[in-house]
């Protein structure tokens, strides 16, 4: 049901019903898919089971900005044993699992405002009341996913010195991003109640912790232009993030993303990459080991080698328009599959991202232009219509499709991914009053690589070789690492 426009995108939420999720009835159920899911997240399971007791982030507010799924469950219920006050929205239109939001806000672990199928307008409303606690201050830290939460307090408090030195308003009719008209009507309408909130919040916020490539390329930008506010830590280019969640996560989700979409058999056809980072290495594998003889598109000249030595035919994608059946863009770019490039693909040719943003696929030129009709098969599936009759099959409207098709990336895999982020945000808050961390983005260290990947071993039933004193002498490493310098790459 979509909100009015005349909603207060800044009012402090009601504490009486500090939440907005789609059906609380989904609780229960949400609740015993969590059970399940905690048994497959040992890294989360044994960080609460390691600092539950201290309760090292006791008090703490932590805004996430983050797909709210079953799996990003485990890792909120981690961060609140260990003793932060949470508030959570997602990252994405299509994302939510709403038996998730429902199980979590239940056992009142932290205030969710998230629902599958949110309109842009309620996507940024939900961000503005995560970030905003009912006696209306901001978050000490922040869990982010993309970008947006970053994103929003960044522009307000560069809005609001605006508006002190001159008087300047946002004004959102001066952009065409649809999603940015969001922002800038939400620090308009700030600026009229308290012309500070973001500067202020910005000025009591220690740090991020960022999730994905796409946020973690924003957060260099800020640093390398001197406008980055707190610290950062990139979470996606840990290894046991970005080789496992980017590679092996996107192996298990691609597939089963187009499979619930399109009951469509992958064996047999050609499957077309666009990109071969570790998302597109992960995708290309899943494609080829389903039957698909499977094409890389490639700008970097070392991946595009690496396709090779995989086996992999490495074309432009105007190359294989004509003949492709599934096209996957994956790079984190924008315009990557235009109209143009639609119009010469087979009938029924399926096209999908599983790169962050929306701006891979051209959705809007298929809305705009003249002639072409939209038919909704299911919810996130959709075939655009040509006037000769042939259409394309579009899935989660070039959103996220493993996501807005399907359940994610599966738990284990994520259990790595988010016992980086809460590494991170101890990291954070551990040293808030010393000055390892200034305004640039870090990295979280070898030796927490390696404590997180030892975490799971023992779940698939891994047993590590022991160096000897000497062994370890003569490549000059610790018996108990860190094995690898900082530099190398896995």
């Amino acid at each position: 049901k979509k909100f009015s426009r005349v909603i207060a995108y800044l009012e402090p939420p009601d504490t009486m019903a500090d939440y907005k999720v789609k059906d609380m009835s989904l609780a229960e159920f949400g609740r015993k898919e969590l059970d399940i899911a905690e048994i497959e997240m040992p890294g989360l399971m044994n960080t609460r089971s390691e600092f539950g007791a201290s309760k090292p982030l006791k008090g703490v507010k932590i805004m996430g900005s983050l797909h709210m799924t079953i799996q990003t469950a485990v890792l909120i219920e981690t961060l609140f044993e260990l003793g932060a006050d949470i508030r959570w929205c997602s990252c994405n239109i299509f994302s939510t699992q709403d038996h998730a939001a429902a199980a979590v806000v239940a056992k009142k672990t932290s205030a969710v405002f998230a629902w599958k199928g949110e309109t842009l307008e309620e996507y940024w409303w939900c961000t503005v009341q995560a970030l905003t606690w009912p006696d209306g201050t901001g978050p000490q830290m922040i869990v982010d996913d993309g970008g947006d939460a970053t994103l929003l307090i960044h522009e307000g408090k560069k809005r609001e010195a605006a508006f002190a030195a001159n008087g300047e308003i946002p004004d959102p009719a001066s952009t065409d991003n649809e999603e940015f008209k969001c922002v800038l009507t939400i620090i308009r309408d700030s600026l009229k109640t308290d012309p500070l909130k973001w500067t202020n919040m910005a000025n009591n916020i220690q740090g991020v912790s960022e999730e994905t490539t796409t946020g973690v390329h924003r957060l260099y930008e800020m640093e390398k232009a001197g406008t980055l506010l707190f610290t950062a830590i990139n979470v996606n280019d840990s290894c046991t993030k970005s080789k496992f969640d980017n590679l092996y996560g996107c192996k298990h989700s691609l597939p089963d993303g187009i499979m619930r979409a399109t009951d469509v058999m992958i064996a047999g056809k050609t499957a077309v990459i666009c990109g071969y980072g570790d998302v597109g290495k992960g995708c290309a594998a899943a494609m080829k080991a389903a039957g698909a003889r499977t094409i890389v598109n490639e700008i970097d000249p070392i991946c595009a080698l690496q396709a090779t030595m995989e086996g992999f035919e490495v074309k432009p994608l105007a190359d294989c328009l004509s003949y492709g059946d599934i096209f996957i863009t994956t790079t984190g770019n924008k315009d990557i599959i235009m109209y143009e490039s639609m119009k010469q693909m087979k009938n029924n040719a399926i096209v999908g991202n599983i790169g962050h943003f929306d701006n891979e696929i051209d959705l809007a030129g298929l809305l705009k232009t003249a002639g072409v009709t939209r038919q909704n098969i299911k919810p996130q599936v959709d075939r655009f219509i040509g006037a000769n009759g042939k259409g394309i099959i579009l899935l989660a409207e070039g959103r996220l499709l493993n996501l807005g098709c399907a359940t994610g990336h599966p738990s284990f895999v994520m259990s790595c991914s988010f016992t980086n982020q809460a590494m991170a945000q101890l990291e954070i808050w551990a040293n808030k009053d010393t000055d390892k961390f200034g305004k640039k983005v870090y990295i979280l260290p070898k030796r927490l690589d390696e404590k997180v990947a030892r975490l799971h071993l023992a779940h698939c039933g891994a047993k590590l070789t022991v160096l000897s004193k000497e062994q370890a002498d003569y490549i000059g490493v610790a018996v108990d690492g860190p094995y690898k310098p900082e530099q190398y790459r896995y």
